[in-house]
């Protein structure tokens, strides 16, 4: 279909006809470890829209391992989209994509992942009709590339060193996020110190504990790490003990620390900032259940003076595209981000991939979220 349609056109014809759910399986080029799982393929559901006018939009909603991360599945959410949430939004017009939240929010509680990939087909769909990128409809771009992070987590620093060596040789990556949290903390330390040690200042380090640590374990091992240079330390503590994120706060010698767990809706963020429990917050479709929402969260935390930080689940560039949109559009993104995910997989799901350079990653160009699925690949990946 033309890139653009007539709006007087588009108009008449933005009913949604069809809603249809996919479970796709792709393997990972090595090994991705974190505190509580270990994947060797991504799991994702890929959301289709088709409107009245033909136009299609695309979505995806990540989990890691299953429901580990969070309550989640991808089964799970491809049982609740084709039961409750497709159902709900049968014959809604797509402009009206606010509205067709608060229908979701009434079809079914939480449920974000499975929603902020309904949500994003929407967006796609209705770029496409109107021939305009998603981030416009977002509220227009104010960056269109960012400064993108690679994360170590094969749990070895000898691969691990070789392995940024080549992102650093490359010049696509100079931020290094490493999973922590699996072993007893003096072996994490050894080996965030090995890492640090070979990357000798030519690169920035943050650690993800995965809430793997209590308060003492933290108070104990943080201070060390900090003396590495550490950047950030992501969510130390499990995501309910805000109390003792900002005990740790106020402890000197502490890096600065990143929220990701202990915020999923804006209830979340606002306790978090209350309690001056972060320094940044991890921002993620799949918790924030979309774009909309996530703009809600960056906004609260904006407010509160917590700086940004674009985080991931491994999405393929179904997923990453539309979080760059929802970045490209916010006033400020002062940790950048983390979309590396197309580049783990061995195979990505659209024919054009998300363009990396100079420590970047690109906004992808066109109408909605600028990719579209590879039908050959996504017909591989597909779970039967």
């Amino acid at each position: 279909m033309p890139d653009s349609i007539p709006f007087d056109v588009a108009a008449r014809d933005v009913a949604i006809r069809a809603i249809g759910a996919t479970i796709v399986d792709v393997p990972t080029v090595r090994r991705h470890k974190l505190a509580q799982t270990a994947v060797s393929a991504q799991s994702y559901v890929i959301v289709r829209v088709r409107l009245a006018n033909g136009a299609e939009g695309i979505g995806e909603a990540a989990t890691l391992g299953g429901p580990r991360w969070s309550e989640e599945s991808v089964e799970a959410m491809k049982a609740n989209i084709d039961a409750y949430l497709a159902p709900a939004l049968l014959g809604h017009p797509a402009d009206r994509i606010a509205q067709a939240r608060c229908r979701l929010d009434a079809a079914a509680k939480r449920n974000n992942a499975a929603k902020a990939a309904i949500e994003s087909a929407l967006f796609d769909a209705l770029g496409q009709t109107l021939g305009i990128p998603v981030a416009v409809l977002l509220g227009g771009i104010v960056r269109d590339r960012f400064p993108v992070l690679w994360t170590l987590a094969s749990g070895d620093a000898g691969q691990e060193i070789e392995e940024a060596e080549q992102k650093l040789e490359a010049r696509e990556h100079r931020v290094f996020k490493v999973k922590l949290g699996a072993h007893a903390p003096e072996v994490d330390l050894a080996r965030m110190q090995r890492i640090a040690a070979a990357l000798d200042g030519r690169a920035e380090l943050i650690a993800d504990i995965n809430q793997a640590w209590d308060e003492p374990t933290a108070r104990r091992w943080l201070p060390a790490l900090h003396a590495l240079g550490l950047r950030l330390a992501e969510q130390p503590l499990p995501a309910w003990n805000l109390a003792g994120m900002a005990r740790l706060r106020g402890q000197a010698g502490m890096p600065p620390l990143l929220a990701d767990e202990s915020v999923f809706d804006p209830h979340d963020m606002l306790a978090v900032a209350q309690a001056g429990a972060a320094d940044a917050v991890s921002l993620k479709l799949v918790k924030h259940g979309g774009l909309l929402g996530l703009q809600r969260i960056a906004a609260v935390a904006d407010a509160a003076g917590i700086g940004l930080y674009g985080g991931c689940l491994l999405e393929s560039s179904v997923g990453a595209a539309a979080h760059l949109h929802a970045f490209a559009a916010l006033p400020v993104l002062e940790w950048g981000c983390e979309h590396f995910g197309p580049r783990i997989l061995t195979a990505d799901l659209v024919e054009t991939p998300l363009r990396y350079e100079d420590f970047n990653v690109l906004l992808p160009s066109g109408p909605g979220l600028g990719v579209r699925l590879d039908e050959a690949a996504f017909t591989r990946f597909a779970r039967t």
